[in-house]
């Protein structure tokens, strides 16, 4: 109990002091964000029926999925800190559960479970006093599901198997929860949730509550196993040793261009984390186009390949980063063009397989071969001109491939800039080959040449101002990665997807939430409901476009399509006013410096 409560106070002190300046704002935004989330689940709670029950699943696989994109999960405190403790692997992992409910995400998860409160209230004084250790044991069981699905994938990346195996797996996951609204169509057109989601183990604590007290003790029991197995995979994590590299053949180049494909290439097959996420980006394409074939809507399988295009791009964003000190190699070739080698690498590793998907996929459903074609051109251009160019403006320090650590998901100690690029990178892909589909939609195959020609130019002018920006500031982008800090400002890590300090906390929220619910209405609500309504299919209870009378439904779903691009276009004036606020408050700073400087050499002359 010592070690618990001393872990949670190292915590307590950790947090405290990273709640200041910008992570502070980002904390508290990502807090009002989460306190709107779970509200909603205790609004589900007055329904009735099994919709909690759901709910409380998708939350659940959000704290098993969630550790994927965001470097791991909570590692304030690591287990590597205490290794040379001795402590036993049980106690440790004890001491982690307890420091593990400390933090916004807990709770957050902790208000989201009040609902317990409220279904247990509707069953009588009993159930509502049940549902107070439910509460406990059901956030117990999320942590933990989330501490051991990392654990586990931890010890699958050490595998170059594992490792894609792992990919396969995330990206089904994130496929089915992205599209959620085709099971809600697929069980009863959304009015029926079915019955054996209220006995998986997120709907247990709801269960207690309701009467079935022996939940609580299966609640105990799998927390015991679920705290066996990650003491155990604690063990493995701090005890790991390095893969052998014997039997590798040696790399041969002629050229420094050449050496530069070459190095990629083998980064590519070897590198596992390079293997988990193009595992990753192909099983969520695939799958996400694919779930809607259960209710029978073909039109979306042709998106595998553009949307396998774009999760590898947007997994690969900071790619030089990713590669840490290694930069210095770059700085010390002369003549290596290592911008276009990057670029064609990623060609060679990406282009065939997302052009393979596109067509077959198009094939098996019969088209639209223009759209799909010259979406897939212009993609593959645009996102081999901004892999580099996002990575070299916007670098987020990573840490050195051979100095990670236990948990291989962590590649960089500011995941949440990462995380931030990544989201951009889908955005700035898509914008790259929206005038290529435009041009598909209106004029047919006269986009696949368009597609062909924005990739090339995308390709080629965003490659050049990569290239010149590395040769540039080569030297600061290896001190950036070296210590984590600018070499001109001295300031910690890459602030370019971060919020401005000058941003207020209210307009903070307002870039979160914008920046995070936008897709909600874009997509759902709007594209996918018209593509609905132009195929005749107006019994889909899920969304709103269909509910409403025949002359409201095109206004309805535009105006949701605008509402959409409305949050994206707020949340990104706010940033760009901000960081235009920052720029000038910058420079008025440093022209004050100036002129005391200039007042000071004049009073001493």
């Amino acid at each position: 109990m010592a070690v618990a409560l001393t872990m949670a106070r190292m915590k307590v002190s950790i947090l405290r002091h990273a709640a200041k300046g910008q992570q502070g704002g980002m904390t508290a935004s990502a807090a009002v964000l989460g306190a709107l989330l779970a509200g909603g689940m205790i609004w589900l709670a007055f329904l009735g029926g099994d919709w909690l029950a759901a709910a409380y699943t998708v939350w659940a696989l959000g704290w098993i999925i969630g550790p994927v994109f965001s470097g791991g999960g909570d590692e304030t405190l690591r287990p590597e800190f205490f290794t040379l403790l001795g402590l036993r692997p049980q106690r440790m992992a004890a001491g982690l559960l307890v420091a593990a409910f400390v933090g916004v995400a807990p709770a957050v998860s902790l208000l989201a479970l009040a609902g317990l409160v409220v279904a247990g209230a509707r069953e009588g004084v009993v159930g509502a006093l049940v549902a107070v250790p439910a509460m406990v044991l059901q956030l117990a069981v999320f942590v933990l599901l989330s501490k051991v699905t990392v654990a586990l994938l931890g010890l699958a990346l050490g595998s170059r198997i594992g490792a894609i195996g792992a990919g396969l797996v995330n990206g089904v996951i994130l496929a089915f929860l992205g599209q959620i609204w085709v099971f809600m169509v697929a069980l009863g057109q959304g009015g029926q949730i079915p019955e054996f989601v209220r006995y998986l183990p997120s709907g247990w604590g709801l269960l207690a509550v309701q009467g079935e007290y022996l939940a609580l003790a299966a609640m105990v029991v799998l927390i015991v196993l679920l705290l066996a197995a990650w003491a155990a995979l604690l063990t493995r994590r701090t005890g790991r040793s390095r893969p052998s590299t014997r039997g590798r053949r040696p790399m041969r180049a002629a050229t420094p261009h050449g050496a530069v494909i070459a190095k990629e290439l083998r980064t590519w097959t070897r590198d596992l984390v390079r293997n988990h996420q193009l595992a990753f980006a192909f099983t969520y394409g695939v799958a996400f186009a694919a779930v809607p074939l259960l209710v029978g809507i073909p039109q979306m399988l042709p998106l595998a390949g553009p949307l396998f295009i774009m999760m590898a791009a947007a997994m690969t964003a900071n790619t030089y980063g990713t590669d840490g000190t290694a930069h210095w190699l770059t700085l010390m070739t002369p003549g290596a063009s290592d911008v276009r080698g990057r670029q064609l690498a990623w060609l060679a590793a990406v282009g065939p397989v997302g052009l393979v998907l596109a067509v077959v996929c198009t094939a098996a459903v019969g088209g639209p071969w223009p759209l799909v074609m010259a979406a897939t051109f212009a993609l593959l251009g645009g996102a081999v001109g901004l892999v580099p160019l996002m990575s070299v403006v916007g670098l987020v320090p990573g840490i050195d491939p051979k100095n990670r650590g236990g948990n291989p998901l962590r590649t960089s100690e500011d995941d949440g800039s990462a995380t931030g690029m990544a989201y951009l990178m889908l955005v700035l892909v898509a914008v790259a080959a929206a005038p290529a589909v435009t041009v598909a939609v209106f004029f047919g195959w006269w986009g696949v040449p368009a597609g062909l020609l924005t990739g090339g130019l995308c390709w080629w002018g965003l490659g050049l101002l990569a290239e010149r920006r590395l040769t540039a500031q080569g030297p600061e982008l290896l001190q950036l990665m070296r210590t984590g800090r600018r070499a001109d400002t001295g300031a910690k890590g890459s602030d370019t997807f971060e919020l401005p300090e000058s941003m207020s906390r209210t307009q903070r929220t307002i870039v979160m939430i914008c920046a995070s619910l936008g897709a909600i209405p874009l997509f759902p609500q709007g594209i996918v409901a018209i593509a609905f309504m132009a195929n005749g299919r107006l019994d889909q209870s899920w969304f709103l476009a269909t509910h409403v009378s025949p002359g409201l439904r095109w206004p309805v779903a535009i105006g949701f399509v605008l509402l959409g691009l409305g949050m994206y276009g707020t949340a990104l004036w706010l940033w760009l006013r901000a960081k235009k606020a920052e720029k000038a408050e910058k420079a008025e700073k440093v022209a004050g410096e100036v002129t005391d400087t200039d007042k000071l050499a004049a009073q001493h002359h």
